[in-house]
This record gives C-alpha cells, structure tokens and sequence, in this order.
C-alpha cells in the first residue's frame, strides 16, 4: 500500500481502523522515490501495525541522483524497514527510457543485498526484460515479492525458481485480467496478496479509492479461483508475508 498518498493520508486512522475490522493487523506502505520512502518509515515509526519499504520506483528513475542512492541505502538500515521497494522496470507508459530504469534497479538490487532485505518488484510491461537483466546481473536467488503480477506460467515459473514469490492484487477480478492460469499454478507457499492501494480497487468497491481493508476482496476472488477455503489460502498468505518480511 501507499499510506502516504492523499487518497489514504487524509482519513488515515479511519483507515487503519477499518483494516483491524477487516481483520488486517499489518500493513506494509511501499516509497517510490526518496521523500515518499521517508515519508513510509516515519508512519512507520507513528503506527505500529504499518512497516515500510524504501526505493526508487522506475517512473522516478531518469531523476534519480547518486545522492538519492546513498539516502535509500541509509534508510534500508531503518529498524522499521522491511524491504526495498517498489523497484524494477515499467515500459506501460514509455516514458522512461530503458537505461535509467536498469542503472536505478541494480543499485536498488545492491542495497537489498547489502541490508539482506526483500524486494518489491514493479514490472508493468517489463517482466521479460527483468528476466533478462536478472540473468545478464548473475543472480542466482532473490527473495522478494513480485508485485501486481500480470504474466504468464512460465514467467512466473522463472521467478519462482529464483526464490520470489508471487503477489496478486484486486485487478485478478477486472474482466480484462487474462492470467487465470497463472494463478492457478502459484503455489500456496508462495502466494501473496495485496491491494496496492489507493489503487486497483477490486470488485464490490471499484470506482472507490482503494485501502488495506479491500484485501478481504482479492482473498475471496483467489480462493475461488483456486477452489480452496477462504480460511486456508488467508493462513497461507499470511504466513508467507510473515516470514517473507519478518513482520
């Protein structure tokens, strides 16, 4: 999630409170470049259910400086921080070019290893291409969280195999989601959710700003789509995230 954000921020107790109804007990609120990662680690230090994620997302990488490098490596030694993230590549709106995303995401990868922290993996339109870059980097293992993943079985096999596991999100009930498959074949000791909120409002509440409460929402739809018990992919889930971050 993204707590900083005005959607959210603005009704911020309203909105932890109704993540406790909903049964959400922690929250995990990702930064996209230097401000909005400090801007995480200090809601992180207020509220103890929200933990943080710091990084450089890759629509903020052509004005990433050597200066914000080293302020996410300092953050990531942050007691309150439990990834890196949201990092990768993004080639939906090609904006960027190809060149800062890839300098940004393995300076975003060494700061992982140095901390021994997760990723948050963003790869919109991108998924190949980090296939690629993981392999030309010489990595081997990664732990981390591919986030929002929209790709195919064996996209998701790759990653799979390289230790990750894998996160869906509310838009597995849009009518365009074309990854079903996908899904299906996710192992449950590696499967997340999440609501990547105030975006990807899932079904009932689409049309809405999205909060970590909806998460109940994308549960429903992946138990359905899996044919398990709501109560056992939740106990797999949560588990997963747990010990994936050490919340």
């Amino acid at each position: 999630t993204h707590l900083y954000l005005p959607e959210l921020a603005s009704d911020l107790e309203g909105v932890l409170h109704r993540a406790r109804d909903a049964g959400v007990h922690r929250c995990i609120t990702l930064g996209i470049d230097v401000a909005t990662s400090r801007r995480a680690v200090e809601l992180a230090e207020q509220y103890d259910m929200i933990y943080a994620a710091v990084g450089i997302h890759p629509s903020e990488s052509a004005r990433a400086t050597a200066a914000d490098i080293d302020a996410i490596r300092e953050l990531a030694n942050h007691p309150r921080v439990v990834a890196i993230g949201e990092i990768g590549m993004d080639f939906y709106w090609q904006d960027v070019p190809p060149e800062p995303q890839y300098r940004i995401f393995e300076a975003m990868l060494n700061i992982a290893r140095e901390a021994d922290l997760p990723v948050v993996i963003h790869s919109r339109n991108a998924v190949r291409e980090i296939e690629w870059f993981v392999q030309e980097l010489g990595i081997t293992h990664l732990k981390g969280q591919m986030h929002c993943f929209e790709a195919e079985e064996l996209d998701a096999r790759f990653f799979l195999d390289l230790g990750m596991h894998i996160s869906i999100a509310g838009n597995v009930a849009y009518k365009g989601f074309k990854y079903l498959p996908t899904v299906r074949a996710i192992p449950l000791n590696r499967l997340l959710l999440e609501t990547d909120s105030p975006y990807l409002t899932p079904l009932p509440k689409r049309g809405q700003h999205n909060e970590p409460a909806n998460i109940v929402y994308v549960a429903e739809k992946l138990a359905s789509i899996k044919n398990i018990p709501l109560d056992t992919l939740i106990t797999h889930t949560t588990q997963n995230a747990r010990e994936l971050f050490g919340v």
